[in-house]
């Protein structure tokens, strides 16, 4: 085969034929994947279409990317702009205009400090590099304010903060991190708060909210002086939604306050207003040291991810360099112009027409809807998240949350796709994510087509 002949064989060749999915790797389990293969060819606001032409309402906007629909023409022109002007910018030498105009935005949008201290923006392509590099920044903070022991992150069971080999050290998955174990060392994991089933038996609100206080007790225990920060998810995604009580990141930031130790948030899918606000710390009315964004900052449109820091860490990096080095991260495409143009119109377009707000309407539309469904049918125990961030859990008996013992969740999901809609399913959950723009005849739609599946799947 000549290469001239190369276009014309991928153009007409049945991709999903194992032949030609075995050049490529997918997040599933390949062998499995191929036996049916999700393959997409095009997408319009809310819509996806696969390349046998069916069509998917995407309720999970992409992986809680695509906040402002696909193909938005605000966006499109904002990239197609940036092209004809600088599409890449020496990172080592400097930046470009794009990335301090998109950071100075962020840092009037980001959670309001008292003083109006500000944010310092470090960007990224992707999450698993913002918080590798909130990491970094942790550590190399107190070493340049004499806390050299300071080292050590806690962070949450169930929880996943990225692949690389920093951030899935911080991860909480056993899936995720046998297969690439041992690990760096210096994480240490804590139980969420996963009030539906308490890890310790207990009943919120007469709980203590033992899942935040013992964080103070496993910073003592391991020693202040070697712990530099806290890291969780706001609400957690891949342990089935953990939507924490309200009493929960207050305490952490009382105790991260007391311990010298930075808290920071994993808003990766929270961000961008997912949960009705901004950020989640918004929504909580908790303000951390250092906020990881992505996914829903390009839109999908491009990689892009940030992340934030408060001004009063960011300036401890200043200082003359035989004693300061700076904040020693980076890479390549970081502050790319074109993700900038692209995260700037997203931006834009969330705050013109109040998408946050959108989320809290039809949120709460769609909790509604879900709440009819555990009525009809009995099965679900119980529903979290916040906004346009919901999750259900499936229960073979919501009294004693007896849970299904054949992978009820999966049965659901893999249902749901084949009714074509596009959602995120586990064993025993299933979580909803519809872009920010969704209508209420849409979220209808959503709840419809979830109905009509755990009917199918329910019936003998």
């Amino acid at each position: 085969m000549s290469l001239a002949t190369l276009p014309d064989l991928i153009s007409t060749a049945q991709t999903t034929e194992e032949e030609f999915l075995r050049h490529i790797f997918v997040r599933d389990q390949m062998a499995e994947w191929s036996k049916q293969p999700l393959i997409m060819e095009r997408a319009e606001g809310v819509y996806y279409w696969d390349v046998n032409g069916k069509k998917y309402l995407d309720a999970l906007s992409g992986i809680y990317v695509v906040g402002i629909g696909h193909r938005h023409p605000r966006v499109l022109e904002a990239i197609r702009k940036q092209f004809e002007t600088l599409h890449f910018s020496p990172p080592m030498h400097g930046t470009n205009p794009l990335a301090i105009q998109l950071a100075n935005l962020l840092s009037e949008v980001a959670p309001e400090y008292p003083g109006g201290e500000g944010w310092t923006v470090k960007f990224q392509c992707g999450g698993s590099e913002v918080t590798e590099a909130a990491i970094k920044l942790a550590r190399q903070y107190h070493r340049l304010t004499g806390n050299h022991g300071k080292y050590k992150i806690i962070s949450r069971y169930q929880s996943w903060h990225g692949s690389t080999m920093g951030s899935l050290g911080a991860s909480g998955l056993k899936s995720r991190k046998t297969v690439n174990e041992p690990l760096a060392p210096g994480f240490i994991h804590v139980f969420p708060p996963t009030c539906y089933r308490c890890p310790f038996g207990k009943q919120h609100p007469d709980c203590g909210i033992t899942c935040a206080t013992l964080i103070s007790d496993v910073i003592d225990m391991e020693d202040p002086a070697t712990v530099a920060a806290v890291i969780v998810e706001p609400i957690g995604h891949t342990g089935g939604i953990i939507d924490p009580p309200e009493e929960y990141l207050p305490i952490l930031r009382e105790f991260c306050d007391k311990h010298n130790v930075l808290l920071m948030f994993d808003e990766i899918i929270t961000g961008f207003g997912r949960t009705g606000q901004m950020f989640a710390a918004q929504t909580f009315g908790v303000t951390p040291d250092v906020i990881c964004c992505g996914k829903g900052l390009g839109g999908g449109y491009v990689p892009l991810s940030a992340m934030l820091c408060r001004r009063t860490i960011a300036d401890q990096f200043w200082g003359p360099i035989a004693k300061n080095p700076g904040f020693v991260e980076g890479h390549t495409n970081e502050g790319n112009p074109i993700s900038c143009a692209a995260g700037l119109a997203v931006l834009q377009e969330i705050l013109e027409h109040d998408l946050c707000a959108n989320a809290r309407t039809q949120g709460a539309r769609l909790r509604a809807g879900l709440e009819k469904l555990a009525k009809k049918y009995g099965i679900i125990g119980d529903i979290r998240g916040k906004g346009l961030f919901m999750g259900i859990e499936f229960t073979r008996n919501p009294a004693t949350k007896e849970r299904f013992t054949n992978d009820f969740g999966l049965q659901v999901g893999r249902r749901a796709l084949h009714n074509g809609l596009l959602t995120r399913f586990d064993p025993h959950w299933i979580a909803i994510g519809p872009p920010l723009v969704s209508t209420p005849q849409q979220i209808d739609d959503i709840l419809g087509l979830l109905d009509r599946s755990i009917g199918e799947v329910l019936k003998p």
